[in-house]
């Protein structure tokens, strides 16, 4: 975010960490915060 202040912008990233899920080239998801590993697993697996 404070290095590329321009692509922050574009996707409205406000908080660190953020990770953008991406389908088909367009956004489906936004998961923002730190979270355990298995969750983050979990919310990924959607999107197999």
């Amino acid at each position: 975010v404070d290095e590329n202040r321009e692509i922050a912008s574009r996707f409205r990233i406000m908080s660190i960490p953020t990770l953008l899920v991406f389908k088909d080239g367009k956004k489906v998801d936004a998961i923002i915060g730190a979270m355990p590993e298995k969750v983050l697993e979990e919310k990924l697996n959607v999107y197999k």
